[in-house]
């Protein structure tokens, strides 16, 4: 078992995925406010270079993973163009700020929420063209399940994309980073979304998620091939890339 998978939001109340879904369902009024401002909007250009390494493939089918308020599927259907984005998540209070935002800009025939267990999906094996996940996968409860069925829904071709909070790992930055993931990002996390679990809470699974190398491994253990990460925005953020074979 991984660090971060023993890492739960509250000292009490269910087990993990009950507290991450309760979690997200608290926050998800600020969570997109608080997201870009936290980040100063560079979570754009994240997500934009992850839809980027998808677009050679043309996916037609994608299954967006811990989709949230569904920015990365919105991108996605923006950017490539596909013939359906699925956006699956545990949180209805999350997907409910995303289907507002989808009805907003007329993509209701492009995009679909389901709420969806991540470690156990409802989908037949090789439904999707690509899979993809944004900032999300370091709550599963279970990493090596979750990417299994990540692994499986995809078909043979497929490509996955990730995009995931790090530690940078060079001077300064890492010192920086630690600074402000401990200070400003749970101070003013707790602020603006009321919850004081929540932001210090994701700064400890920041912190515990296995990375770089490491990740590559445990996505090739899963069944990935062509894996590959590139690290952005000095470490902060890595983006993951693999394929089925």
């Amino acid at each position: 078992m991984y660090e971060q998978e023993t890492i739960t939001p509250y000292e009490a109340g269910g087990g993990k995925a009950q507290q991450v879904e309760a979690m997200f369902d608290n926050i998800a009024p600020s969570y997109d406010k608080l997201n870009h401002r936290l980040s100063w909007d560079i979570d754009r250009g994240w997500r934009k270079s992850a839809i980027r390494q998808l677009a050679p493939y043309q996916p037609q089918t994608l299954l967006d993973i811990a989709t949230g308020t569904g920015d990365f599927a919105i991108m996605a259907a923006q950017m490539l163009r596909p013939r359906h984005v699925v956006g699956a998540d545990i949180s209805e209070g999350m997907m409910d700020v995303g289907r507002r935002k989808v009805a907003e800009l007329g993509l209701q025939d492009v995009i679909s929420f389901e709420k969806e267990d991540c470690l156990s999906l409802s989908y037949p094996d090789n439904s999707f063209d690509a899979v993809t996940a944004a900032f999300g996968i370091r709550n599963f409860a279970d990493l090596d399940s979750g990417l299994r069925e990540m692994w499986r829904v995809l078909r043979p071709g497929g490509r996955l994309s990730i995009v995931e909070l790090t530690t940078p790992v060079s001077f300064p930055m890492k010192q920086l980073f630690k600074v402000y993931s401990h200070t400003v990002l749970p101070i003013y996390g707790r602020l603006v979304s009321k919850d004081k679990s929540a932001y210090t809470y994701l700064t400890r699974t920041i912190e515990a998620f296995p990375q770089g190398e490491r990740m590559m491994g445990i996505l090739q253990q899963a069944g990935f091939r062509e894996t590959a990460f590139r690290r952005l925005t000095f470490g902060i953020c890595t983006l993951y890339t693999a394929s089925k074979s």
